[in-house]
């Protein structure tokens, strides 16, 4: 039955135009678990795409993207913020300490992956609006990290921070004119990317330190432009009794399918 069914879905697609597309914008990031708390973290995201309809309509949508995608976290100390001294030693492993504590920044975390998102897509017509959902594999390239104003010795290659990142992927897609877009897009690792434990001493000298697991995901919000290059688009003639377009102005063209 499976095999049926996966034959089936490669013959559709197989009939199909294979649909290429540049894609460029940003990302707003914040990674949870790491005591900092909103998406101020600003990156480029951009690369690639490929997408394929799988029935004539063309409703129905498989895409695959090659992005460089750049995460992480932000967060400006706040005035009288650095007073360390209950903090255990875990607080100030990895440190770089040839490079001076940067006072200003309480976090500054930036993590950059080559990624490749796969996605199944639904287009509702007449709204112009596409919907999609799926997963992207992400490889870590670059890591760099200040943490309570210190600046740890940590790369792509330290361990430090998982290699690979697996996250589920939900967003729309809204026509503006002919073949740009503007796509909406939200991300949220599956994984953890990192499991970090830190020690802080509470004001009784006499306590035991106290010992947190943090669990890290990426946690983003993209707002990128997409133009698709070989696509032709015809205009849309519904309009209500006001004379008005209903929907978006311009249609995909569709052989045997258009619909005026």
């Amino acid at each position: 039955m499976v095999f049926l069914f996966c034959a089936f879905i490669v013959q559709n697609i197989s009939a199909q135009r294979f649909i290429g597309s540049v894609v460029a914008g940003v990302n707003f990031a914040q990674i949870e678990g790491d005591d900092v708390h909103g998406f101020y973290k600003v990156g480029f995201n951009g690369g690639l795409g490929l997408t394929v309809p799988v029935n004539r309509k063309q409703t129905w949508q498989l895409s695959i993207e090659m992005l460089y995608s750049m995460k992480g976290s932000v967060k400006r100390c706040d005035s009288g913020y650095f007073n360390l001294d209950n903090y255990g030693s875990a607080m100030f492993a990895d440190v770089d300490w040839s490079i001076p504590i940067d006072y200003k920044k309480k976090c500054n975390i930036s993590l950059d992956y080559v990624q490749i998102p796969v996605m199944v897509h639904y287009e509702e017509r007449y709204s112009g609006c596409t919907f999609g959902l799926g997963f992207a594999w992400s490889r870590l390239v670059r890591a760099h990290e200040v943490y309570n104003g210190y600046t740890r010795t940590i790369n792509a290659r330290s361990g430090t921070y998982k290699k690979s990142d697996w996250s589920v992927i939900a967003d729309v897609n809204i026509r503006l004119y002919k073949n740009l877009n503007l796509n909406l897009r939200y991300e949220y690792s599956l994984v953890p990317i990192r499991v970090a434990q830190f020690e802080y001493q509470l004001n009784d000298p006499h306590s035991p330190p106290v010992v947190e697991t943090h669990k890290y995901h990426n946690n983003m919000l993209s707002a990128r432009l997409i133009y698709y290059i070989n696509e032709k688009f015809y205009k849309n003639t519904r309009v209500n009794k006001y004379g008005q377009v209903m929907g978006t102005r311009w249609l995909r063209e569709i052989p045997d399918y258009r619909d005026e």
